[in-house]
């Protein structure tokens, strides 16, 4: 596969700035084949199509991370190489956001709106069920929102169990959702704007796109990060499973790290729903 021979895991993990291209890359061939193959339903095909883009290197990366399992390295030296994994992930993670964001300004309003009208339904009807002004309401809100954020890092680890790469479909929808609410934003802020010129035009252009991205990186970035963390437990534990590690020292050093790092997704949702609830409203 052509887009599978772009990269391999060692090379990312290297180079892990190199990934938003990459993350961009997908996600733009994606479109364009949802668009032109799909075109009524290309706001889910395109999803999947970069998803699928993505799968073989974040499998290679799992494999990877479980061989590092092996080699009884600390717990503190295994995080930290998982660390690595991580990184590169949330850079393609980015540059998929990047695709949709870029795709979803400058398209024509009736092309973006069968491009990503799953993803507007979906934070539609996110928008209309958390609000909250008193400390209560914020409360519930925050709530709402953990044990939302736990579901899906559930998912993405049963997800990762399952299927070895699953929860790439997960965090490709994701970064849709969240590429979406960025070029909403942009785009609807953009046309208030349109009758300026010059450099007063270009300043207003760059700040309203620098705010847009500001606005959900502060929470996102916690969260995304603790998603591909469980989505990545989980994978290693799918590999020892297939290679039959059960019942040895190595699978017990497996089921170890796996939990450490389950651990750090729950601790990493709890900051970005903190972030979201009490952090981001304030800024914004």
């Amino acid at each position: 596969m052509v887009l599978e021979s772009l990269i391999n895991p060692a090379k990312a993990e290297k180079t892990p700035g190199r990934m938003v291209l990459y993350g961009f890359l997908y996600a733009s061939v994606a479109i364009g084949l949802g668009l032109w193959v799909f075109y009524s339903y290309a706001s889910m095909i395109f999803v999947f199509l970069a998803a699928i883009a993505a799968v073989p290197l974040m499998y290679n990366t799992i494999k990877y991370e479980e061989e590092k399992d092996l080699k009884d390295l600390p717990e503190r030296a295994l995080l930290q190489e998982h660390g690595k994994a991580l990184s590169f992930f949330m850079y393609l993670f980015l540059g998929m956001t990047i695709a949709c964001v870029l795709w979803y300004t400058v398209l024509p309003v009736d092309t973006v709106g069968t491009l990503f009208e799953s993803q507007t339904n979906t934070i539609n009807n996110i928008n209309g069920s958390i609000t909250g002004q008193t400390f209560q309401e914020q409360l519930a809100v925050f709530t709402h929102i953990f044990l939302n954020n736990i579901k899906v890092m559930i998912f993405c680890g049963i997800f990762s169990v399952l299927y070895g790469a699953g929860a790439i479909f997960i965090l490709t929808w994701n970064a849709s959702v969240i590429g979406v609410a960025i070029g909403n934003f942009i785009r609807g802020n953009l046309a208030s704007y349109a009758h300026l010129i010059g450099i007063e035009k270009a300043a207003q252009y760059f700040s309203i796109i620098g705010i847009g991205l500001l606005k959900y990186v502060i929470h996102g970035v916690p969260e995304i990060l603790a998603y591909f963390t469980a989505g990545l437990a989980g994978g290693i534990i799918s590999i020892a499973i297939i290679r039959h590690d059960f019942g040895t020292r190595k699978f017990e050093h497996i089921l170890l790290d796996s939990a450490d790092l389950f651990l750090v997704s729950f601790g990493l949702l709890v900051i970005a729903a903190v972030l979201e609830v009490w952090v981001t409203p304030i800024i914004f």
